[in-house]
């Protein structure tokens, strides 16, 4: 049954087709030629029953969040903050980016969305000052790896969904694997500037930061309210995200006046055919999940052929995750690689005793991986779109970052407490 349904999806994907059409059509053949005596309806139940999580009203709100940041000043606020303090020191402007970029990340959730906000403005500035276009290109797409990381996550929110795991808790978790990316991004990018032989930025008066600090002073509230609220117990993840939406129409409509109220139906449009993408392919993983799952097919290949069991050990069962999850998305969007792969994997990272919460960061960290990593991650070809560069041009700086984001990984394993020492004051 896995060749018949893994052969199905790759010949469709070949032909070109969209990811919705290889999973619904592996879903139907798997239903039809294993079970014939249970109706094909039970699909369309299951894909209803995938969408119907209220958690999941969160993703909505959180890119709608995120498109009205994107169309107004937040990311120029946030950048104009973030240099007048480090871009006079060695490797400022490159420092400027990876913060920027976490920032960015911690408000919006959206890696496309970091992208397009971070780098469309700086990358310029960054090859201006001397950095190769190559080291600049693959900073951008690699910092936003902690988007997925720094709360509100996408990715974590549909890990949760899947998983059963508290979103609240992966959200606090996510934070120090997120901070040590930046500091090791951070250093790198310091020591990068030797070589390149960049010279610093004049460096910003106080005035100059004390205006900068005052105009992003507002922006800054998303990361105090997403965070702070959840962590103080204020609001539910969903709650947050409802009430990021308000800020945001706030902040950009009625004190940067950057936007007017005629302009949220257009970005409202905007987000909810970002948001029905989504929100298809988790009813249609859903659907897969749950015919994967009556066909007993996880325990088959955990079991036969990867030869893996609860007697299997910590180790093992956590790089074969981190793994699966990276190479996965090397290929395919990272929301259906976690559908597809958290029924597989999950029940084997209890059954050894890992943390949930943690297995719930590792994943999203490796589909954050995966998705910059050559052959066919998906944020190199927003990064072709966002930049107009070749494909070779954008890979050719990321294997330095993505040593730094595997090393991270693995830290991660050896020292859970990287991610679960928040969780635990928290929680």
């Amino acid at each position: 049954m896995a060749l018949l349904l893994s052969g199905i999806m790759i010949v469709l994907l070949l032909l070109g087709f969209p990811m919705l059409v290889p999973l619904l059509a592996a879903t139907v053949v798997g239903l039809l030629a294993y079970f014939p005596d249970v109706s094909p309806e039970v699909v369309i139940q299951q894909m209803i029953g995938g969408v119907k999580p209220s958690a999941l009203i969160a993703v909505p709100m959180f890119i709608l969040a995120a498109e009205i940041m994107t169309s107004g000043q937040t990311s120029n606020r946030l950048l104009s903050l973030v240099e007048s303090f480090v871009g006079h020191l060695r490797g400022g402007l490159a420092v400027t980016s990876a913060v920027a970029c976490t920032l960015f990340g911690a408000i919006s959730g959206s890696t496309q969305a970091t992208v397009v906000a971070i780098g469309k403005p700086l990358r310029p500035r960054m090859i201006e000052s001397g950095y190769p276009d190559k080291f600049a290109t693959a900073l951008i797409i690699n910092a936003r790896d902690i988007a997925l990381l720094i709360p509100p996550s996408i990715g974590m929110i549909v890990y949760g969904v899947v998983s059963g795991t508290s979103i609240g808790e992966l959200f606090i978790a996510g934070i120090g694997p997120g901070l040590l990316i930046l500091i090791l991004f951070c250093a790198y990018s310091v020591m990068a500037t030797y070589k390149f032989k960049v010279d610093p930025a004049p460096k910003s008066s106080w005035a100059e930061r004390g205006k900068a600090f005052k105009d992003a002073a507002m922006p800054l509230g998303f990361p105090a309210i997403i965070i702070g609220g959840i962590y103080a117990g204020f609001f539910s993840p969903t709650e947050a995200a409802a009430v990021s939406v308000l800020y945001a129409i706030i902040l950009e409509c009625f004190f940067f006046r950057s936007l007017s109220l005629k302009d949220l139906p257009r970005i409202a449009l905007s987000t909810g055919l970002v948001t029905a993408v989504v929100f298809i392919l988790v009813g249609a993983g859903a659907a897969f999940s749950w015919v994967i799952s009556f066909a007993e097919l996880p325990t088959q290949i955990i079991n036969d052929t990867l030869g893996l069991s609860a007697d299997s050990g910590y180790w093992t069962v956590a790089l074969t995750i981190a793994a699966a999850f990276f190479i996965g998305c090397m290929f395919v969007d990272p929301i259906v690689v976690i559908l597809i792969l958290t029924p597989i994997f999950h029940p084997l990272a209890l059954a050894v005793g890992m943390d949930p919460v943690l297995t719930g960061v590792l994943v999203t960290l490796q589909v954050a991986i995966g998705s910059a990593t050559p052959p066919f991650g998906c944020d190199i070809f927003t990064a072709i779109a966002v930049f107009q560069k070749s494909y070779r041009e954008v890979i050719a700086g990321t294997p330095p970052f993505v040593f730094i984001l595997l090393a991270v990984s693995f830290l991660l394993i050896a020292f859970p407490q990287i991610a679960l020492f928040l969780r635990d004051l928290a929680f």
